[in-house]
């Protein structure tokens, strides 16, 4: 009779009483309300947790994305440029490597830096040559066109600027900018800047800073008399089915130009600031994981706390039949409980901010009157948010086998409890 008595009874695991037991033990009453305070601060810093990963992870790949797609859709995948003789074939050369399988566009260029002026202002610019075709061709200017058109372009002498040179420089379409260059006609007294007037005949705004407050298209003809050019150009900027994998287009495209060239692609170009992005993101990854291992870490010490608390319960249990399996899972559930739930609710708070972030954004710019992201030192208009399933996906399975990992300890402890220890010292 005394050995059936102590046998453990053998249950089902997760059976009904060990689920009830583990909500009794997570609604405290007012005698352990510290215990269930640690609880409360446990869920919360797993919930901000794991939406604030998922929210600075998403601000980290949009901001990414909208640079990768602002600077490849102003800036070739490749850039060919001459390794002996100038250009002066660069016709030719353009229409050989437009036929190669995969290039969506080769548009020659005449590059040159000079200063923008009107009666208002003066700023410093990048002033671009380029045909008309090809500039219609450049989805990021032609179908962001905030006025005036690019209807004629090569007829006139006519220019496009970027929103935010035109407001600096107070002009709208149809006005007249000043452009000056620094290598102009050369007279017995030296060389002169060149200085001409042009038409604004369009203002575009593609959502970068650095671009919208410096560009300025011209037609390449008149580049090429602007800057002195010899019937040549700077370079052919190459635009790609597929930039990632530009690598693959390198030995066509140099077979295509039939002379010697020297290929630049886009990573080389932006290498320095996009590896930094990847590195402020990687650490920002890890420095916001610690405040979920934290917030574990509180689970490991509430519930420490309540097998101590509990320890008179656990021996009466442990007398009545209840296995040491059955006592583990009890406050395996316990803790795993706080995990999960502040997990997913960290899950969709931070997809609720990721979805509204930019109104999010201008709502405290407007409490605090502050501008929150300013594009001239962010670049971009806008504050981006890209939610990656892959990286989601991951936090959440991270943060939740950190708080099951934390209740494995506890549980530990309260199935070992010697039931006769434990009636004595209470």
């Amino acid at each position: 009779m005394d050995d059936a008595m102590t046998e453990p009874v053998q249950t089902a695991p997760f059976a009904p009483f060990e689920w009830m037991l583990s909500g009794r033990y997570l609604r405290a009453r007012r005698r352990e309300g510290f215990i269930s305070v640690i609880a409360g601060f446990s869920f919360l810093g797993i919930m901000l947790g794991v939406a604030t990963l998922i929210i600075v992870m998403a601000v980290m790949n949009g901001f990414r994305k909208e640079l990768l797609d602002k600077i490849l859709g102003l800036n070739g995948h490749l850039l060919v440029q001459p390794l002996e003789s100038p250009l002066t074939d660069w016709k030719d050369v353009s229409d050989r490597i437009s036929q190669v399988q995969g290039i969506r566009l080769a548009a020659p260029v005449v590059d040159g830096q000079g200063l923008g002026s009107s009666p208002f202002n003066a700023s410093g610019v990048f002033i671009r040559g380029i045909r008309s075709q090809d500039l219609v061709n450049l989805t990021s200017i032609a179908k962001n066109i905030k006025q005036g058109t690019l209807e004629g372009f090569d007829e006139g002498q006519g220019v496009a600027i970027g929103r935010r040179l035109a407001d600096l420089l107070s002009l709208h379409a149809g006005d007249s900018i000043t452009l000056v260059a620094p290598k102009g006609a050369v007279t017995p007294m030296g060389t002169t800047p060149r200085i001409k007037p042009y038409k604004v005949a369009a203002v575009f705004e593609i959502g970068m800073s650095e671009y919208d407050s410096s560009f300025v298209f011209m037609p390449l003809s008149e580049a090429q008399a602007y800057f002195n050019r010899n019937n040549d150009v700077t370079a052919i900027e190459i635009f790609t089915s597929n930039p990632d994998k530009v690598e693959q287009f390198r030995k066509t495209v140099t077979e295509a130009a039939g002379r010697p060239v020297f290929l630049v692609d886009w990573r080389q170009r932006n290498s320095t600031f996009f590896n930094a992005l990847q590195v402020e993101r990687n650490v920002m990854f890890l420095i916001l994981t610690l405040i979920v291992l934290v917030a574990a870490l509180n689970i490991v010490s509430g519930l420490i706390m309540l097998v101590k608390d509990k320890g008179q319960d656990i021996a009466v249990l442990r007398t009545m039949g209840a296995s040491q399996g059955a006592i583990m899972r009890i406050f395996l559930i316990t803790g795993a409980s706080i995990g999960v739930v502040g997990t997913l609710t960290g899950f969709v708070v931070g997809l609720l901010i990721c979805m509204n972030i930019e109104t999010i954004r201008l709502f405290l710019s407007w409490l605090t009157n502050t501008d929150l992201f300013d594009p001239t030192l962010y670049f971009l208009s806008k504050l981006p948010a890209e939610i990656d399933a892959g990286e989601t996906s991951a936090v959440v399975i991270m943060a939740l086998t950190l708080s099951f990992l934390a209740t494995l300890y506890p549980s530990w402890r309260a199935a070992r409890l010697d039931p006769v220890e434990a009636l004595r010292y209470e």
